[in-house]
């Protein structure tokens, strides 16, 4: 049986490479911290894109306050994604009051 090109090219979703890198408020308990970060890499997985290497900084001081703040939380994740879903978390990340900051790259 041969296969339309087409109907392949249709099924077959783009997947970039992103590195994700959050800044965090320090004063999250470790829970309340592992809860956001499970929940944005759940985003992730639901959505068809998984996440490569996930790397927890710790609490490093900042070069200037943001929002009050002299210190935060660093997380860098690699993860791959379609980019509509990468969009999509970009829009979670703004609204997120726990999120000082945060840097979604192509890689």
């Amino acid at each position: 049986m041969l296969l339309n090109s087409r109907s392949l090219t249709s099924t077959i979703t783009h997947v970039n490479s992103y590195y994700l890198t959050l800044v965090l408020k320090p004063g999250l308990e470790e829970k309340e911290r592992k809860t956001l970060l499970d929940a944005l890499s759940k985003k992730l997985t639901g959505e068809g894109g998984k996440v490569a290497k996930e790397d927890l900084w710790g609490v490093r001081p900042l070069a200037y306050p943001i929002k009050r703040n002299t210190s935060g939380f660093f997380a860098h994740f690699e993860i791959e994604a379609d980019p509509a879903n990468a969009k999509g978390l970009d829009k979670i990340l703004k609204l997120e009051e726990d999120v000082l900051r945060y840097l979604l790259i192509r890689k």
